[in-house]
C-alpha cells in the first residue's frame, strides 16, 4: 500500500501528528506495535498523575490502581477515536524498514519475524519512545526489582521501597509511595537529585522531601541487589559500602530510545548511544525520514515529542520551511512542592561562561500561598544586563503551572521588565512571578 506518510508509533508525537497531517490532506498509516497512548498514556505521565493526586487525597493504593486504569482506558479510547479520522489507517503490529520508503509489518514468534503487510510513502516519521535502562550489576533483574511501568501495576502496599535513580521518575514515585505510607529511600549517583535542574531548586526539593520522610543517599552507587525475603541492596556512599533493605526495588535509572526491530542500519540512518541523530527540523541521516521525541535522545518528554512532531510535519508540508529558533521546552516534577522549569540553569550559564542576575521571591511572602498553606516554594529567573529572560526555575505549589508565563515571555522575546509591569491578580501565586520580576 502506498500512502504520503508512515508514522510508526501511537504515543503524544505520533497520533498528534497523525491527525495534524490528515487534517491537512495527508493519507497517513499510523503503526503501533503494543498500545495507543505509548509510554506517556499507559506507564508514565498520566498514571502517575493520578496516583499523584490519589495519594494528595489519601486514597489507598488498590482504589488508586482502579482509578487510574479507568482514567488511562478513558484516554486510549479517546485517541482510538482519533485514529478513524478520515485520511489514517492505524496499523497494529511491528515496524521494520525494507528500504528508505518502504516499512514491512509484523510479529515476531518465537524469536523470529514475519511480515503480514507492506506500506510506503515518501515521508516517514520515527516515533517509537523509550524503554526503561537497567544498571549493569549483579541482581538488575531480581524478582521485586521493578520498573515503572510494573511499579504502577502493585496493588498492595510494600512497606520498604528502595528507588535506585533520583530523577524525575524516581521522585515522582518516592513522593506518592510516602505519602501512602512507604518508607522510602532513594539512591543517586549524582552528588544531587534532579541533576538537569537547576541545584539550587532541587536542593532545596530534596530537603522539603527529606521532611516528609524519604530518606536520600546522593553521591552514591548501586553496586548489586540480592535476591530474596527482604532484597538488600548495596550501595557505596563517600567510599563506605552501606546496605539497605527492601521489599520492592524501583529502578529509575533513565531510559533508552526504543529502536528494537527497526533494522535503521540496513538504511544507513545515523545514531549516537542517546538515540536517532536529527536536524532541527528533526529529519535523520536520510532525507524523507524523521524521529521525534524519545527516540531521538533530545529531550524525554511527552510535549516535546508532540512540538518536534510539528515541526517535522511542517517540513513536510513545506520544503522551504525554516524553524527560526530551537524549541522552547518547560518541564515540571509532580512531587511536592512541585518543580517547574523553562530555559537555562545557573550551572548551564556559568560553564558556558554567559554573565547573568538571579531574580528570586519567596512562597512565603505571598498571600495566596500562605492562605493555601503552601508557603514552602521559590521562583528564581534568570536575565541578562538587559532584562532578556535566560531561564525561570520554580519550586512550590502549582510550579508545573506557573511556568509557561516565563515561557511564554521568553518565546515572545519579553523581559523581566515586562513580567514586571504586567498586572496579575491579587491574592494568586502568579504574583510571584511578578514579585521576583521586580526583585533586584
Amino acid at each position: 500500500m502506498n500512502t504520503d506518510l508512515i508514522i510508526i508509533g501511537a504515543g503524544p508525537g505520533g497520533y498528534e501528528t497523525a491527525v495534524r497531517a490528515a487534517k491537512a490532506g495527508l493519507g497517513v498509516v499510523v503503526i503501533e506495535r503494543q498500545h495507543l497512548g505509548g509510554t506517556c498514556l499507559n506507564a508514565g505521565c498520566i498514571p502517575t498523575k493520578c496516583l499523584c493526586h490519589s495519594a494528595e487525597t489519601g486514597e489507598e493504593l488498590a482504589s488508586a490502581i482502579t482509578r487510574k486504569d479507568e482514567v488511562v482506558e478513558k484516554l486510549k479510547a479517546g485517541i482510538a477515536q482519533l485514529m478513524k479520522t478520515p485520511g489514517i489507517t492505524l496499523v497494529e503490529g511491528e515496524a521494520r524498514f525494507i528500504d528508505r520508503q518502504t516499512v514491512a509489518v509484523g510479529e515476531t514468534v518465537n524469536g523470529e519475524w514475519t511480515a503480514t503487510s507492506e506500506y510506503t510513502a515518501k515521508n516517514i516519521i520515527i516515533a517509537t519512545g523509550s524503554v526503561t535502562k537497567y544498571l549493569p550489576i549483579p541482581g538488575a533483574h531480581a524478582k521485586g526489582v521493578v520498573s515503572s511501568t510494573e511499579l504502577l501495576r502493585l496493588t498492595t502496599l510494600p512497606k520498604r521501597l528502595v528507588i535506585i535513580g533520583g530523577g524525575v521518575i524516581g521522585l515522582e514515585f518516592a513522593g506518592i509511595f510516602q505519602s501512602m505510607g512507604t518508607q522510602v529511600t532513594v539512591i543517586e549517583f549524582c552528588k544531587e537529585v534532579l541533576p538537569q535542574f537547576d541545584r539550587d531548586i532541587a536542593k532545596r526539593l530534596r530537603t522539603a522531601l527529606k521532611k516528609r520522610g524519604i530518606a536520600f543517599h546522593t553521591g552514591a552507587a548501586a553496586k548489586e541487589i540480592h535476591e530474596g525475603t527482604p532484597l538488600v541492596v548495596d550501595f557505596e556512599e563517600k567510599g563506605k559500602l552501606q546496605s539497605v533493605e527492601a521489599d520492592v526495588v524501583l529502578m529509575a535509572v533513565g531510559r533508552a530510545a526504543n529502536l528494537e526491530s527497526l533494522n535503521l542500519a540496513d538504511v544507513n540512518i545515523a545514531m549516537t548511544p542517546r538515540g536517532i541523530t536529527v536536524d532541527k527540523h528533526m529529519q535523520t541521516s536520510v532525507p524523507g525520514i524523521y524521529a521525534i521525541g524519545d527516540v531521538n535522545g533530545i529531550i524525554q518528554l511527552a510535549h516535546a515529542a508532540s512540538a518536534q512532531g510539528k515541526v517535522a510535519l511542517n517540513k513536510i508540508l513545506n520544503p522551504d520551511y525554516d524553524l527560526q529558533r530551537p524549541l522552547l521546552i518547560p518541564g515540571a516534577v509532580f512531587t511536592v512542592p512541585e518543580v517547574g522549569m523553562v530555559g537555562q540553569t545557573e550551572e548551564q550559564l556559568t560553564e558556558a561562561g554567559i554573565e547573568y542576575q538571579a531574580h528570586k521571591a519567596m512562597y512565603r511572602a505571598n498571600g495566596k500561598a500562605l492562605a493555601m498553606n503552601a508557603e514552602e516554594g521559590l521562583v528564581k529567573i534568570l536575565t541578562d544586563a538587559e532584562g532578556k529572560i535566560l531561564g525561570c526555575h520554580i519550586l512550590g505549589a502549582h510550579a508545573s503551572d506557573l511556568i509557561h508565563e516565563a515561557t511564554l515571555a521568553m518565546q515572545l522575546g519579553a523581559t523581566i521588565h515586562d513580567i514586571a509591569d504586567t498586572v496579575h491578580a491579587h491574592p494568586s501565586l502568579s504574583e510571584i512571578l511578578m514579585a521576583a520580576a521586580e526583585a533586584e
